[in-house]
């Protein structure tokens, strides 16, 4: 009887994850030596493509919104949450808390991006959305 279990590979798979987003983030960014901050995100009223449905319910796990062709990622995530944190900018900026659920770095959490169900390539600041995409973050771990 073959007993393989697949949560090594789910851990291994959340890993890679992990230290691709870290290895983008670190490419997009400027010096290590420049000082990161971190603040709560402000963004314009919210538009169409982030109506009041996609309101993060306090302390979740997952956020979706729809994607907005010409639109960010990252600005459509603040259109949405305006409380949003990020660290960081454009390029560089890591989403560290949304709804309210920050991500704990004591329980090796961070937010994840998605767009249709797909690991995005590039972070939040750069990823430039489409009409019709899904885009969601869930915490994960790594």
């Amino acid at each position: 009887m073959n007993t393989i279990s697949r949560r090594p590979l789910r851990a291994a798979v959340a890993a890679a994850a992990a230290l691709l987003m870290t290895g983008l983030l670190a490419g997009c960014g400027g010096s290590a030596a420049a000082p990161e901050t971190t603040t709560s995100a402000t963004a314009s009223a919210p538009s169409d493509a982030a109506s009041s449905s996609a309101s993060p319910s306090a302390g979740a796990e997952t956020f979706s919104y729809a994607g907005r062709t010409g639109a960010t990622a990252l600005e459509l995530l603040l259109e949405a949450d305006p409380s949003a944190e990020v660290t960081g900018e454009g390029e560089s900026a890591f989403v560290t808390a949304i709804g309210g659920r920050v991500a704990d770095d004591a329980k090796s959490e961070f937010w994840s991006l998605s767009v249709d169900g797909e690991p995005a390539q590039v972070g939040a600041g750069t990823l430039e959305t489409e009409n019709g995409q899904e885009i969601t973050w869930t915490i994960e771990t790594y």
